[in-house]
């Protein structure tokens, strides 16, 4: 830390922003103010010191990283983890609007989707929509799709299901599919080991 503040008092009085260059004796309205500035040493100083910024900037990019890596395994510690994902497969009778997630009869996420999501979705994108904490045991996970389904008409179906937590991190995706045979929609709920 020590080390840092030292770059950064060197890096201020380097580019002579740093009040402590200023000589002024007294100054009255009259008096001119003298400004102390260093002899420029050779062209490879500023050269120096861009590389030394971008330094810092690659060490504060880093720490920012470990931060947020640190944040959410103190958060979410893996032995309550507990992560929901939606994914749609072809997706071509059942245009999604919205999903609601309750846990344990608590809502826990809603969302609702642009045009620009729901085509990511059918291209295989994967869309965390909660990320959370839950006691070991048994739990009970009730999701809500609304949008348009067959034939334009408006469409709302739910999917629920049961599932044990235990010690390690749990991982659920909610999957739309298409069902030919029925010309339907079906949403299944896939527990990942």
């Amino acid at each position: 830390m020590l080390k840092r503040a030292t770059f950064l008092l060197s890096l201020l009085m380097a580019t002579g922003t740093w009040a402590a260059d200023a000589v002024s004796p007294t100054p009255a309205a009259s008096a001119p103010v003298v400004v102390a500035t260093a002899p420029a040493s050779s062209a490879s100083a500023p050269a120096a010191l861009d590389d030394r910024v971008q330094d810092a900037k690659s060490d504060v990019i880093k720490l920012n990283r470990d931060l947020l890596v640190l944040e959410e395994e103190l958060l979410f510690p893996a032995n309550t983890q507990v992560a929901l994902f939606v994914s749609m497969d072809v997706g071509k009778l059942f245009e999604l609007d919205s999903v609601q997630i309750k846990l344990d009869d608590k809502v826990v996420a809603a969302y609702l989707y642009t045009p620009l999501e729901v085509t990511a979705l059918h291209r295989g994108g994967v869309q965390r929509v909660y990320l959370g904490n839950l006691k070991t045991g048994t739990h009970e996970l009730v999701a809500f799709f609304t949008g348009k389904g067959p034939h334009d008409r408006d469409y709302k179906r739910g999917a629920t299901v049961k599932f044990e937590k235990d010690t390690n991190a749990k991982y659920i995706e909610l999957r739309i599919q298409d069902a030919m045979g029925k010309l339907q929609p079906e949403f299944d709920v896939k527990l990942w080991q």
